[in-house]
């Protein structure tokens, strides 16, 4: 399982390790896709694999629906496989930077299936403005039988 958060900064050749405890799950690649809410998510070949079934059913992937159409279109079709290097980093493509609005800071979370990379200061006002709402999250989670 992928828990935890951890600050990175990217080097000049657009590299950013994986926190060490992650890497362990990740296996020897990942899949980079844009992220929703402004980040990019990290799957590990499994994940990715399990993500694109869940959007290939049939009840979800009708090519003549349009959000399904755009959807895959910008997640699936802007994705890249890359290897994780022997020291545990990973190239992001300027175009996934450019779309997450990555700078130098980043931070790096693990959600549960998946690993998530945020420009820290988009993170920052992301995670403060979610707090103060975490009642009503947990309440509507508690409401659906999830929590």
């Amino acid at each position: 399982m992928l828990i935890g958060e951890h600050s990175h900064t990217f080097d000049e050749k657009s590299r950013i390790s994986l926190p060490a405890k992650f890497r362990k799950e990740m296996g020897s690649s990942v899949v980079i896709a844009p992220g929703i809410d402004g980040c990019l998510f990290v799957f590990t070949a499994k994940g990715w694999k399990e993500f694109t079934e869940r959007l290939s059913r049939p009840d979800s992937s009708s090519v003549l629906q349009a959000d399904n159409r755009n959807f895959n279109r910008l997640i699936i079709g802007r994705a890249v496989e890359t290897v994780i290097d022997s020291i545990g980093r990973i190239l992001v493509p300027p175009h996934l930077r450019a779309d997450a609005h990555l700078k130098t800071d980043a931070i790096i979370i693990g959600v549960l299936n998946r690993v998530e990379i945020w420009d820290a200061e988009t993170w920052t006002k992301y995670r403060k403005a979610f707090e103060k709402k975490t009642d009503v999250m947990a309440e509507k989670l508690n409401s659906a039988g999830i929590v």
